[in-house]
């Protein structure tokens, strides 16, 4: 028997809010379920957006060069930040042309999404590659698990200038969308190496260095948010890796329980969005790795989704959900009503573009444990979490991410 789904095809309603199946509800309940949802066709001026992408998109192949001249000492700093505007107005150019109604600047500047902030915090390196040896990984092979970074703390942790803020202002000049800002989570050092990482060098008790953290991710938020940014993605994707048993005893092996990790890393988290300034709108990231479109954990949001969706200071989660590795969509119970999910549901991992249906009935699966308007729609994660991306072309990011889009319009109405 075919699969009747439920999501509205009319780009100028979609199904709203539901508990029961289309055919069950009785008709008066269908109508005053469509009445309310042509009150919400408008499009969402604040985020998150109908259609999101996460924020690193594919280096033009003139930007990786220019990149490699400067490393060799071939150009100087202002060639190549000149270089990376002009990778940046095009990327802009193309995130409008697609019909998104935000943009990010690609990571442009950065040569992996957490390393560019990171450093700038002291001496720093979080992505010691080679890393903790996880049980299968395999260093080489796209689409294949790779080890976990290893964090490299070599002094303590003291913002000192505003890391983001030039990139912010170079986005808000250049576009009429919205700017998105993309920062790695506070507790990503930490888990590249835990207690152990942290006190090898720098620091000779954990409190100081969490209060560190939170003072410096608590001045770079109200850095942006005094130049006028309003929309922040953290990216923190220890919280979806925490549900691997491989990753749990990599943790236990170096003397962390993963279970008191989840506590720590809410309570830090939370301690930074108590800090940050009103105006901003923050969302998180979770995703189970995607260098060079490799992976490093696998395994459901199950032990985890309580206390991520109700302890969590977040108003909306950016979730990878584009292979079975995430689990089902049954944690998605947990996420309370004031609160919104971007189902993460395109690979930036393979070359291969989804099929639109196939997506929609994903779509269909998850509403039957979250409403469909507090639903929205992306990749899993960046296309490019380093700067020599991952294993697609140009065109299938562009043929992926206008699939975001016009999922999105099909069935909210709006991107």
């Amino acid at each position: 028997m075919q699969r009747k789904l439920f999501i509205c095809t009319s780009v100028n309603l979609s199904c709203g809010t539901r508990t029961k199946r289309y055919g069950e509800a009785d008709v008066s309940e269908q109508a005053a379920q469509l009445e309310r949802t042509s009150q919400r066709a408008a499009p969402q001026h604040e985020p998150p957006f109908r259609a999101e992408h996460i924020g690193s998109l594919l280096r033009p192949k003139e930007l990786l060069e220019a990149r490699g001249k400067f490393a060799r000492g071939e150009i100087t700093q202002s060639e190549l930040t000149a270089a990376e505007d002009t990778a940046i107005l095009e990327a802009i150019a193309l995130q409008k042309q697609l019909g998104l109604r935000f943009v990010t600047d690609g990571e442009f500047r950065r040569r992996s999404y957490h390393s560019f902030f990171y450093r700038q915090l002291g001496d720093i390196t979080i992505d010691v590659v080679g890393g903790e040896p996880i049980a299968g990984a395999d260093n080489n092979e796209a689409g294949k698990r790779g080890a976990q970074p290893l964090a490299l703390i070599k002094s303590r942790v003291q913002w000192t200038h505003p890391i983001n803020v030039d990139d912010y202002r170079f986005l808000a000049a250049n576009s009429d969308l919205m700017p998105k800002i993309t920062i790695p989570g506070p507790c990503a050092l930490h888990f590249r190496g835990g207690d152990r990482a942290v006190k090898a060098h720098a620091y000779r008790d954990m409190d100081t260095f969490w209060s560190d953290t939170v003072e410096a991710f608590t001045k770079e938020l109200n850095a942006l948010a005094a130049a006028g940014c309003r929309y922040i993605q953290i990216d923190e994707t220890a919280f979806a890796k925490f549900g691997d048993p491989e990753v749990q005893a990599t943790l236990a092996a170096r003397g962390d329980d993963w279970n008191a990790l989840i506590d720590t890393y809410i309570d830090v988290t939370n301690q930074v969005l108590r800090a940050a300034p009103k105006s901003l709108r923050i969302g998180m990231h979770l995703c189970r790795g995607n260098r060079g479109g490799q992976w490093h954990a696998q395994g459901s949001y199950d032990s985890v989704a309580d206390r991520l969706f109700n302890a969590l200071d977040i108003p909306f989660y950016f979730l990878e959900y584009d292979t079975p590795r995430a689990g089902t969509f049954t944690p998605l119970r947990f996420v309370p009503r004031h609160k919104m999910v971007i189902l993460g549901l395109i690979s930036s991992k393979l070359p291969v573009i989804e099929h639109r249906d196939t997506v929609r009935t994903r779509i269909d699966d998850a509403v039957r444990f979250i409403d469909l308007d507090r639903l929205a729609i992306s990749p899993q994660c960046g296309f490019a979490s380093v700067d020599t991306g991952n294993p697609v072309t140009p065109k299938i990011q562009s043929e992926k991410l206008q699939l975001v889009v016009d999922v999105a319009k099909e069935i909210w109405g709006t991107a």
